[in-house]
């Protein structure tokens, strides 16, 4: 441990004695280049894509077997050590977010799709498969993996599965927990299950429901059994333009009474489609105060009879242009804007927030309007794009963290629309998790018995709380704490700003 005592050398005592006496009993249990205590080698691992919540891990541990990571969830436990599980770390909510005093589980070389089987539609995986390989190996049988996160080309399964992960497919097709069937997990004990199967049902509790989404609180997951479904035969886009943003969230709200259930259902008001055009040039109309991406997918004959139902909707409901992909090729381009919303907000503004709450579909247009309010009132912009089908809201808020206040304004900017989600009759999350990020605004939507609740489900799985510990679920104390600063508004960083 030569490397790990010259690292630590000049840390605090303490934590260095710490440290040393972790590393020791890990390097034990793990191959020669699976630990990483360098600063340099730990700086990458101190933040998930919520870049405003950093903290070094004491160690990197990078197993490469079931046997090691039981093996170094063991020895945490028995060293009481906190561990938090990481994939590729495109979490948005802080999720993978290290703690200072513990140890990051990196599952990056879990990477081997281990089996597809075409004729059950399934592919078994590593956790640290990325979500786009899956289709890609699975295309050769003419089937697909159906949740496509925009972050699908670097996001990994494992990961997808902490935070119940959607997409723009996920209005038909479900979010993660609808697609995946069974997992292979690591107890906070060292030992491996399997929770659901191939199997139609599994006996007992359905403890893999309750697992999926539950952000690395309650399972190290080593393996993944997902659903594959085939690729349709057809697919094209309707682009419909709006000349009010409440009209396109009308336009939604219509579509979903005529019973119509698109494969994707997305909007974008003007702001998004005026940052994505030139980085993209999906072909967006620049002159609608926002768009609807409808896309329906099947037969041809069942496309050809849902995209003129679509059309008809759209049309009685105010949309002042329509335009239908003509090739395979249009309708990826059309996709493509919507997909590269996030890059094309950095090449606006040096940092961005992205927001993940969810509303009733009727509110689309009534949150849109408080949105342009906030705006004024925060002094920043903010692009909208949703997954409307769903009421799955990622308002990107524009600042720069190098001016003094603008981060302060933009996180209390995004308190402000999650608070109205709550209000309004939806939730703080809709695919991206509380991790850190939504911590307090979970006070507002849950109870003091929820929140028990909750961590009675926690303690179930983790008695000693070392998985990912300090996440998802707010404790009595900072609800408590969250609630005087909502009362007493000169607590909060920017008293000269006017309150909601």
């Amino acid at each position: 441990m030569e490397r790990v005592s010259a690292t630590v050398a000049a840390a605090d005592p303490v934590r260095r004695a710490r440290r040393l006496e972790v590393a020791r009993a890990l390097a034990a249990v793990l191959p020669d280049d699976g630990l990483l205590a360098r600063e340099e080698e730990l700086r990458p691992y101190e933040c998930d894509g919520l870049a405003a919540h950093r903290q070094q891990p004491l160690l990197v541990a990078l197993p490469r077997t079931e046997a090691q990571v039981c093996a170094v969830v063991r020895t945490c436990r028995d060293l009481a050590v906190p561990l938090v599980a990481r994939g590729a770390g495109t979490g948005l909510s802080g999720g993978a977010m290290p703690h200072g005093e513990g140890v990051l589980l990196s599952l990056a070389r879990f990477d081997r799709i281990l089996d597809i089987d075409p004729l059950a539609r399934t592919a078994r995986v590593q956790p640290g498969v990325r979500n786009l390989a899956v289709s890609e190996a699975a295309a050769a049988f003419g089937l697909y993996y159906a949740p496509d996160p925009s972050s699908q080309i670097a996001c990994t399964i494992g990961g997808n599965v902490a935070e119940n992960s959607g997409g723009v497919h996920c209005l038909k097709y479900g979010l993660t927990v609808h697609n995946v069937l069974g997992v292979r997990a690591c107890t906070i004990e060292g030992e491996l299950i399997e929770l659901g199967g191939a199997a139609l049902d599994s006996p007992g509790l359905d403890l893999l429901a309750v697992t999926l989404g539950s952000e690395g609180l309650l399972l190290i997951v080593t393996e993944v059994l997902l659903k594959l479904v085939p690729r349709p035969e057809r697919a094209q886009v309707v682009m419909a333009s709006f000349d009010e943003v409440g009209k396109a969230g009308d336009g939604v709200a219509a579509l979903i009474a005529a019973g119509i259930i698109p494969a994707g259902l997305e909007m974008m008001d003007r702001q998004a489609t005026a940052a994505v055009e030139p980085f993209v040039r999906a072909g967006y109309d620049l002159t609608a105060e926002a768009i609807l991406l409808a896309e329906s997918d099947g037969t041809p004959e069942e496309v050809d009879e849902e995209v003129a139902a679509i059309e008809s909707v759209l049309r009685a409901a105010g949309a002042t242009a329509l335009a239908v992909s003509r090739s395979e090729a249009e309708r990826l381009r059309f996709w493509s804007g919507r997909k590269n919303a996030f890059p094309a907000a950095g090449r606006l503004s040096p940092d961005y927030y992205c927001m993940d709450g969810t509303i009733p579909r009727r509110a689309l247009g009534e949150v849109l309007r408080a949105i342009a309010r906030m705006e004024e009132k925060y002094g920043l912009k903010c692009m909208n794009v949703f997954h409307a089908g769903d009421g799955n809201l990622h308002p990107l808020i524009l600042f720069d963290a190098n001016q003094e206040g603008q981060w302060e304004r933009a996180d209390q900017f995004g308190t402000e629309i999650l608070e109205l989600c709550v209000t309004l009759g939806g939730t703080v999350t809709g695919e991206h998790g509380v991790g850190v990020e939504k911590l307090n605004p979970m006070c507002l939507q849950f109870s003091d018995a929820e929140r028990a609740a909750f961590f009675a489900v926690k303690e179930a799985f983790d008695p000693y709380g070392l998985l990912n510990p300090g996440k998802a679920i707010p404790t009595l104390p900072r609800c408590a704490e969250y609630g005087r600063q909502r009362v007493h508004r000169g607590a909060l960083p920017h008293p000269e700003l006017p309150r909601f």
